[in-house]
């Protein structure tokens, strides 16, 4: 069985005639309703807007002259009757269709029971309005009909609001592409559509520019920034031999490279369909009152036509006593509020989220957010800032920290490296003025040499030392301490003298290693998962008190990993990169970083606004909340109801000649709506985890 990726309801698809093929993936809807606004979410967003003000426009007069008849020439209950008509079938045909769609199959939903509760009101009022000798004294109940039709479809309308969609995921990772690339052809260079770049081309790259597609490098070198993709924090040095992945950021050098993947073959156009993927197969959570439909609507229309065959036949009552046994069972069981059980309480959920900084895309997520029990943090970005920050200034000899820092910021002046602005920022945090240096001169791979003066400054790693032979058997333990602590060394040293070494590295977010201790406190497991390699994420982890860490893994590793955690389990994972889309699509619930992507924002059914982790926290304990709102939403909207269904069939009425008065049905279908309604509202009393 298949399911409706808008609705979540299954689909048998050797039944299924409603469909849509993109990308070649076959999707399966239950309704026209689904099909349409997945094939034209803006189209049908506009409608769903058209129709929210067109119901509430002309069912809100109904509720008013309900209660305060005012209008001259004709009778109030033929106004209610012209009023609440065009809500039944111009913005309530949606439900019929939906029925429809659902009975095809074999199948009753949420349209079911609304199409079914609103039509019995309905039907009732107009014969009671102009056959009013049929049920002498009767009450009408346009109000109702027409008022349940309008908040259901704008519930659907704040849902549709808050949820992003796919195609909007899809579309974003793709205008990541560059669209031109620039290829040696004929002895020269060649701008042309990156389309028409093909395996054994070689392509050009220049500083601040994309990488077009995947490739090797046959000459030059540079650092380029590919943390979109590999999750990496710090800029790979990139040389002859050495892979390039498209779309990622070229930073400093300019090389040529080899194409050996084009089109749909690329890391990016992989991850794209990762993405598809997994949001097509993912199971969306089945409404609750879906659920309860599928018994409650076909047990009460069979109760309703039993009990008045009852009457007619073995009770040899008159026709009309036993249509109105039926009326009356339809009426009294009409769940009503069932309709508005669950938006409501997803309305209010998701509006306390966005006020407390977490934006929740549709009910689906806040029903499966309360059930996870693991939770999969990515390290760049997500647990750490995701960018370089000097963390350690050491001294060999009585140098002073000051004085090391300024003489490396002097040596980096002029450099465009991440690592060179680190420091620089750090020197101009304190306050140190940073002279430019004489001359400067960039050893990709190694570092910088720069002089300054009579005196010359080498700033990088162990190799860059080696060739100008600095010993540094004094400084070893302190260098070696740093660097399994998971940070970048970068030693300074004047002629063949060690000085001392600037550490580097990507620190932690505020709030990060709490929040991992609220959810560890909650029972859930924390795992941290990354693309950058295992002694920086153990590093880190340490820091965090996350016991267990899987490294060094791909985009499409990434989802992989989810894929298998999810056998048995609920799987939440928090992310902020592109890298961490399939991920983020393939989990239960993706949980995205407000200052991320915007394919990781669209991926995600969970942004946190304001980047603030311990709002992970309150996302599950808001979840937790709602689901038990929604539950006793679900008691509430047809207890009363169902109570009264057997009066209603006539139960009492050999014995003490009691009929179920209208009024009683009214006032059940009423207070079952105040109660779900009030029930929703106390979500306002929510507090957030921080």
């Amino acid at each position: 069985m298949a399911k409706d990726p808008i609705c979540g309801m299954f689909v048998d698809e050797t039944k299924a005639t409603l469909k849509s093929e993109v990308r070649g993936r076959v999707y399966y809807f239950c309704s026209e309703a689904c099909l349409r606004t997945f094939e034209r979410p803006q189209v049908e967003l506009r409608n769903l807007k058209i129709l929210t003000v067109f119901s509430l426009a002309l069912g809100v007069p109904t509720l008013l002259l309900t209660y305060f008849p005012m209008l001259p020439v004709l009778p109030t209950n033929v106004w209610l009757f012209l009023l609440s008509t065009p809500v039944q079938f111009v913005a309530g045909w949606r439900f019929y269709r939906g029925t429809y769609d659902a009975l095809k199959m074999f199948a009753t939903n949420m349209d079911t029971l609304i199409a079914v509760g609103t039509s019995a009101a309905w039907i009732y009022s107009t014969v009671v309005t102009f056959f009013p000798n049929i049920f002498p004294g009767g009450e009408v109940y346009f109000d109702t009909a027409a008022l349940i039709i309008a908040l259901i479809i704008l519930g659907k309308l704040f849902e549709d609001l808050a949820r992003g969609r796919t195609s909007d995921a899809i579309r974003k990772l793709m205008d990541l592409q560059p669209r031109m690339a620039t290829v040696l052809r004929e002895g020269g260079e060649a701008k042309i559509p990156v389309e028409q770049v093909q395996v054994g081309d070689v392509f050009v790259v220049r500083p601040g520019e994309n990488i077009p597609v995947d490739g090797i490098v046959v000459s030059g070198r540079s650092s380029v920034d590919q943390s979109m993709i590999t999750g990496e924090s710090l800029p790979v040095e990139k040389t002859l031999n050495d892979e390039v992945i498209g779309a990622t950021l070229n930073k400093t050098g300019m090389f040529q490279a080899r194409a050996t993947k084009v089109g749909a073959d690329t890391t990016l156009s992989q991850i794209i369909d990762l993405v598809q993927e997994a949001q097509s197969s993912r199971a969306p959570i089945q409404r609750l009152a879906d659920v309860v439909s599928s018994y409650f609507v076909p047990g009460v229309i069979a109760i309703a036509l039993s009990s008045a065959a009852l009457w007619f036949f073995v009770g040899k009552t008159p026709f009309n006593f036993a249509l109105l046994i039926f009326i009356s069972v339809l009426i009294i069981a009409c769940p009503c509020a069932l309709g508005i059980a669950t938006p409501t309480a997803i309305m209010v959920g998701t509006g306390k989220g966005a006020e407390n900084g977490v934006l929740i895309k549709g009910g689906e997520y806040l029903e499966k957010a309360q059930k996870i029990e693991t939770i999969i943090f990515d390290k760049t970005g997500t647990l750490t800032r995701g960018m370089p920050s000097v963390t350690d200034v050491i001294t060999f000899g009585n140098h002073d920290s000051n004085e090391i820092l300024k003489t490396a910021a002097i040596a980096e002046k002029g450099s465009e490296h991440p690592l060179g602005e680190a420091i620089i920022e750090a020197a101009e945090a304190k306050g140190i003025e940073i002279p430019a240096p004489d001359s400067f001169e960039a050893a990709p791979g190694e570092g910088v040499v720069a002089s300054r003066g009579n005196e010359r400054i080498l700033l990088g790693n162990r190799k860059l030392m080696e060739r100008y032979h600095v010993k540094l058997v004094a400084s070893e333990d302190k260098l070696r301490a740093l660097e399994e602590d998971g940070k970048t060394v970068m030693i300074l040293a004047d002629g063949d003298a060690a000085l001392g070494a600037i550490a580097v590295a990507d620190t932690l977010k505020e709030h990060s290693a709490e929040a991992v201790k609220l959810l560890q406190r909650m029972g859930i497991e924390v795992i941290m998962l990354t693309g950058d390699n295992e002694r920086t994420a153990k590093a880190i982890s340490r820091k965090l008190g996350i016991g267990r860490v899987i490294s060094d893994v791909l985009p499409g590793q990434k989802a992989e990993v989810i894929r298998e955690l999810q056998e048995g389990k609920v799987v939440g994972m928090v992310g902020d990169g592109i890298n961490d889309a399939p991920a983020l699509a393939q989990a239960d619930v993706g949980i995205a970083i407000g200052s991320g992507t915007d394919v990781a924002k669209e991926t995600g059914g969970i942004v946190l606004i304001k980047e603030d982790l311990r709002d992970v926290v309150t996302a599950i304990r808001l979840s937790k909340s709602t689901m038990r709102k929604i539950k006793q939403n679900l008691f509430w909207a047809f207890a009363y109801n169902t109570a009264l269904i057997p009066v209603a069939a006539g139960v009492l009425y050999p014995f003490y000649g009691v009929l179920l008065n209208p009024i009683l049905a009214a006032f059940a279908m009423a207070f079952s709506s105040v109660s779900v309604v009030s029930n929703s509202l106390l979500l306002r009393r929510f507090r957030p985890a921080t």
